[in-house]
């Protein structure tokens, strides 16, 4: 007995005295999975952190730093000469954009990727059946002028301030015959590769191609052979979904994913705090302020929500500041409207709502709400004051702010009833055609001062007509928030830009089409092996860098 005591005991020095031996599989645990994979479809930001492993953007914003070229080769500036005003036929001026792809990008199947492709992508995104969400930037290049495979000039209808944040491009040798044989509204998206086939090779031409999927569950991601740039030290990466957030934490501990990143819809900042005091050694924990906005959209179809009054109520009846301190630690501030304090463009002196019980009866009583026997509002034909809340189900922290949010909210005679719904159902179904009848919990990822026409244009309202391709889910009409958002974009004179940005925060305030909560802070857990990961609290998110990534 002794000595088989001895023997274990060498054995298990022996293994503590081994090296490391070096990972180059990653397995990454989200709480979301894409509800399609189509690139310009339906936007998500699981989608969006997931594909970024495997397409490249024309540009992006570094971590920490500016806008450059991915796929092109010089940034297309005002002062370089690459971007030009022109006359138009119609009097109005254009802007002509020319763009160098690099001469080392190509797709999966070894076909270099080249102006054709760019030309088909403009052409499809400029077709208003094809669903695509971007049509600021594709619905307004006109035409692209090919004058050779690299070199090409996108034709703008208008003047555009984001002449320099150009999307990643499709394959026209895979998409261009599935486009060719698709007709009407919304047909396109679901005939293509991206939803048909993803694991074609000749769909991705990042540092990593989509290898396997299992709808609903996983996705797994591999080099991809055709790339010529830096090349990857991970072997493997695995994208697993497990929607309900406990589990997924227990996931974690037990080793069987590796990685919660918070770019993605993944572990909330509650669960990483607790796991940051518990297991404090175990992982590597980053805090990135972001650019993310968690919000509450409003269905102002309903005719309660119809009333400014009531969604001005809705707000002075919630104390977000305790919510904040008690849940983040202070780490996520309270928001007044959706541009953070971060963004150059973020106005100050904006409305603010205080938590404010007596200010928010005092307003549904002007608006003829009056408790009931029960605590609840009622107004004068007798009916209650009573709205579907709804967000992701299994996602905790949400479900724990929905529950914080409805005691108080019962406070103020206003009954909130929880309905909540898978995110792939929630996102691709329920806000994407707008059947949703009173509150949506989720939240906005928005690029740097980009104007956030998707989101509260009246032209992005969901509909039949757009393919449901806009993300104007509470069916919000403001004139002057239209002509604010375009000069957001279409005005080259910095104060011009500022004071429109400036009036959108203004009205979004005073109008509360969304009840604004607070800012996030994007929380990640990696392995303590995993270096080269750069969170950017934008939505240029870290995976767009992975080939950097690299075991230690």
């Amino acid at each position: 007995m002794t000595i088989r005591r001895g023997l274990v005991a060498l054995l298990a020095l022996a293994l503590l005295a081994a090296p490391a031996r070096a990972k180059d599989e990653l397995i990454i645990g989200v709480a979301q999975f894409p509800s399609s994979l189509h690139p310009n479809i339906d936007p998500e930001v699981i989608k969006s952190y997931t594909l970024s492993f495997a397409l490249r953007p024309m540009t992006a914003f570094l971590p920490d730093g500016p806008n450059v070229c991915i796929a092109c080769t010089e940034l297309p500036t005002l002062q370089n000469g690459l971007v030009k005003l022109e006359p138009r036929g119609d009097g109005k001026p254009g802007m002509a954009v020319k763009v160098t792809l690099r001469d080392d990008l190509f797709w999966g199947d070894g076909v270099k990727v080249t102006t054709a492709d760019l030309a088909f992508t403009a052409m499809v995104g400029h077709d208003p059946t094809s669903g695509f969400a971007n049509t600021r930037t594709w619905g307004r290049v006109e035409r692209v002028e090919v004058i050779d495979p690299r070199t090409a000039v996108l034709h703008f209808d208008e003047v555009s301030t984001l002449y320099d944040r150009l999307p990643g491009m499709l394959p026209a040798h895979i998409e261009g015959p599935v486009y060719a044989r698709t007709k009407g509204t919304g047909e396109y998206g679901k005939q293509s590769t991206y939803n048909r086939a993803p694991e074609t090779p000749g769909l991705w031409n990042g540092p990593f191609r989509l290898v396997t999927y299992q709808s609903g569950s996983l996705i797994t991601l591999e080099p991809n052979e055709a790339w010529r740039g830096r090349k990857p030290a991970l072997k493997r990466i695995i994208i697993k979904a497990i929607e309900n957030t406990a589990a997924l934490q227990a996931n974690l501990l037990s080793g069987d994913i590796d990685m919660a990143p918070g770019d993605a819809p993944s572990l909330t900042i509650d669960q990483v705090l607790q796991l940051r005091k518990q297991q404090p050694d175990r992982f590597t924990y980053i805090f990135k302020p972001a650019l993310t906005y968690e919000h509450i959209d409003l269905n102002l179809d309903n005719p309660i929500l119809a009333d400014r009054r009531v969604r001005r109520a809705l707000l002075h009846a919630i104390d977000r500041n305790t919510l904040v301190a008690r849940l983040f630690e202070g780490l996520q501030p309270v928001a007044d409207a959706f541009v953070n304090p971060l963004d150059p463009m973020a106005a100050s002196g904006l409305p603010s709502y205080q938590y404010d019980l007596a200010r928010a009866k005092s307003l549904l009583a002007e608006a003829g709400w009056k408790p009931g026997e029960d605590g609840i509002c009622r107004n004068p034909a007798g009916d209650r004051l009573s709205l579907q809340f709804s967000t992701t189900a299994g996602n905790k922290l949400r479900e724990l702010q929905q529950q914080v949010l409805q005691n108080q909210w019962k406070g103020a005679c206003i009954e909130a009833i929880i309905r909540n719904e898978p995110a792939r159902t929630f996102f691709g179904e329920t806000l994407k055609k707008r059947v949703f009848t009173g509150m949506a919990l989720y939240a906005w990822s928005f690029g740097v001062s980009y104007p956030p026409r998707q989101t509260l244009a009246s032209d992005q309202i969901p509909s039949s007509a757009n393919n449901f391709g806009g993300s104007n889910y509470m069916n919000w009409r403001n004139d002057e928030v239209d002509r604010a958002v375009l000069v957001a974009e279409t005005d080259l004179d910095p104060a011009h830009q500022k004071a429109a940005w400036a009036t959108l925060q203004r009205i979004y305030a005073e109008e509360l089409p969304v009840l604004p909560l607070f800012f996030r802070s994007d929380a990640h857990v990696f392995p303590t092996w995993l270096k080269g990961v750069r969170p950017t609290g934008t939505a240029d998110y870290s995976s767009l860098w992975a080939e950097e990534w690299r075991s230690e």
